[in-house]
């Protein structure tokens, strides 16, 4: 199945493009997902092993099912004041 990831602020620096389509295999998690980005090698290999996620718009673990077509996105900690 083919997944859709975005990739946020100092994540997007971090690889150096917004989004890439990822082929899985049917039933894949999230995690999976973030082994087969890092397993890629440079630059996506310093992605962190637990980035923050959402999947369609919704914030989600690494646990979570994706599906055809899922939309995730890694975000990045932000820090404020």
């Amino acid at each position: 199945m083919q997944v859709h990831t975005l990739f946020f602020a100092s994540y997007r620096e971090l690889v150096g493009v917004p989004r890439l389509s990822v082929t899985l295999p049917g039933g894949s998690r999230a995690r999976e997902l973030v082994v087969e980005l890092r397993a890629r090698g440079a630059p996506f290999d310093r992605l962190p092993e637990r980035p923050g996620l959402a999947v369609n718009e919704a914030w989600a673990s690494l646990d979570t099912e994706l599906g055809p077509g899922d939309e995730i996105a890694f975000i990045p900690p932000v820090a404020g004041g």
